[in-house]
C-alpha cells in the first residue's frame, strides 16, 4: 500500500534547518480525517525509517514524529535512533503516571522530548518536568497568552519552538520573546511586500537567468558561462557524479558533462546554480524548496496533459520563490524574466492552467488536503503518484544542492 507523507522544516534563530516534521498525508484509499493518530504515526515511521530511508527523507537530520499515548506505552520509540527522532507528545496524551515515566526512561536514554500544541495546565507539571522542547501554535494562542505562559515556565530548562508561522514579523515577535524554534513557511515570502531597490549584484544574476532561459539560448553560450566560473564548473562535476545518476565512470571534464547531460539539462543545471546564488543571504531550505517545487511540478506534467510543457512546470515551481529570494514583487522579477503568459499569470496571479499545478505541490506541502484534492481533480491526476513523484524531487534537491 502506497502511504503519503510530506516533510515541513522546522528553522532555528539564525533560518537554518534544525530538523524537519514528518507529517501524514494518508493513502490512496484513505484520508487525513480517518486515520488515527496510531495508523499516522506508525505510517509515518515505516515509510521514512524502513521503505523510503531517512536518508533520503530528511538528509538524516532529526524529525519530528507525533506519538499517541498508546505508542508511547508500547515503548516505540526506543526502536529508532535517538539521534534521527524527535518524540513530539501529542496534546492530547494525559500526563499520568505511565507516559510520565516512558518520557522520562526516553529522556534519560538521550532522546529529545517535544510538547506539541502546548496551551498550560498545572497537570502538565509532571510531563513538562521532562520534556526538552515546547511547541506553541501562534494560531491558537494570543500573544498575550504566549508571554503569560512563557513566565510560568521559566522555572524549567525548555526550548520554544513557534509553530505556523507564516510572516516574518511574527519570526522576529517570537524571537524576541525567547523563541529557540520556528516552523511555518515565514521563511518562503518576500520579508518587504513592497518592491524595493533590488542589489545590483543579484540584478545582474537576475539578467543572466534570463539570458540562460532565452529560447535561443545556444550549447556553447551556456559552455562559455560554465567555463568562466571555476565554482560553476565544480558545482556541474560534483553534481554528474551524485549518487542521483547512479554512475559507475566518474566524469571528470567539463565538455563530458554537457555532452553527458545535453543541452537542456544544462540549461537547467545553470538556472538551479543561479537560483541558489540569489538567496545566498536566505534560509538555505528557501533554495531547497524552491527546488523541490520544481522537480515535483515537472514529475507532475508528466502524468496530465500538459506533458509536453514539463520544462515550463519546472520553471514554475523553481520561480515560485523568487520574491521571497530578491524581498521583491513578483511582477518586477517577471518583468527582468523572459517567461511566457501562462508562467506570469500562474506566478503574479495563480491564474491559468500552469496554476492548479503550483497550487497542488504548495497544498501537499502544507497539509492542506482540500485544496490538495481540488487541484488534483482540475489537473487530471490520480492520488496514488503524488507520493512517489515528491520522494523523487527531494532525492533530486538533495543531488542538485548536496
Amino acid at each position: 500500500m502506497d502511504i503519503f507523507i510530506a516533510r515541513q522544516p522546522i528553522l532555528n534563530a539564525h533560518k537554518k534547518l534544525f530538523a524537519y516534521e514528518l507529517l501524514y498525508r494518508g493513502t490512496k484509499t484513505s484520508t487525513l480525517a480517518t486515520a488515527s493518530g496510531n495508523k499516522a504515526t506508525t505510517s509515518v515511521l515505516s515509510s521514512a525509517f524502513l521503505t523510503e530511508g531517512i536518508d533520503k527523507i530528511s538528509g538524516s537530520r532529526p524529525c519530528f514524529i507525533n506519538f499517541t499515548r498508546e505508542l508511547l506505552l508500547q515503548n516505540l520509540p526506543f526502536s529508532f535512533p535517538k539521534t534521527l527522532i524527535v518524540v513530539e507528545v501529542l496534546e492530547d496524551v494525559p500526563p499520568t503516571p505511565d507516559v510520565v515515566a516512558v518520557c522520562r526512561k526516553l529522556r534519560g536514554d538521550g532522546y529529545t522530548i517535544a510538547l506539541d500544541d502546548f496551551i498550560y495546565d498545572s497537570s502538565l507539571d509532571p510531563l513538562i518536568n521532562v520534556a526538552d522542547i515546547i511547541k506553541f501554535d501562534i494560531r491558537l494562542s494570543s500573544l498575550d497568552t504566549i508571554q503569560k505562559t512563557l513566565h510560568k515556565l521559566s522555572r524549567y530548562n525548555l526550548k520554544y519552538l513557534a509553530e505556523k508561522v507564516e510572516s516574518h514579523e511574527e519570526f522576529v515577535q517570537m524571537s524576541k520573546l525567547g523563541f529557540s524554534y520556528f516552523q511555518g513557511y515565514f521563511f518562503c515570502r518576500p520579508e518587504k511586500i513592497k518592491i524595493k531597490e533590488v542589489d545590483s549584484a543579484k540584478i545582474n544574476l537576475v539578467n543572466l537567468l534570463a539570458e540562460v532561459n532565452r529560447k535561443t539560448t545556444s550549447v556553447k553560450k551556456l559552455e562559455k558561462i560554465i567555463q568562466g566560473d571555476v565554482g560553476l564548473s565544480y558545482k556541474l562535476l560534483r553534481f554528474i557524479n551524485s549518487s542521483y545518476f547512479y554512475r559507475v565512470n566518474k566524469i571528470e571534464s567539463v565538455a563530458n558533462a554537457i555532452t553527458y547531460l545535453g543541452s537542456r539539462e544544462i540549461q537547467r543545471f545553470i538556472i538551479l546554480v543561479l537560483i541558489s546564488e540569489l538567496a545566498t543571504d536566505k534560509p538555505a531550505e528557501l533554495v531547497r524548496l524552491a527546488v523541490v517545487r520544481a522537480k515535483m511540478g515537472e514529475l507532475i506534467a508528466r502524468e496530465t496533459v500538459l506533458k509536453d510543457k514539463e520544462d515550463e512546470i519546472f520553471l514554475l515551481g523553481l520561480f515560485s520563490l523568487l520574491d521571497a529570494m530578491l524581498d521583491t514583487g513578483m511582477d518586477f522579477i517577471c518583468d527582468h524574466l523572459s517567461l511566457g503568459d501562462h508562467l506570469k499569470n500562474a506566478l503574479i496571479n495563480q491564474t491559468g492552467p500552469y496554476s492548479p499545478y503550483l497550487q497542488l505541490i504548495i497544498s501537499y506541502e502544507k497539509r492542506d488536503e482540500p485544496g490538495c484534492l481540488a487541484a488534483m481533480k482540475e489537473i487530471g491526476l490520480g492520488l496514488e503518484k503524488l507520493h512517489q513523484m515528491y520522494m523523487d524531487a527531494i532525492s533530486f534537491a538533495e543531488s542538485v544542492l548536496g
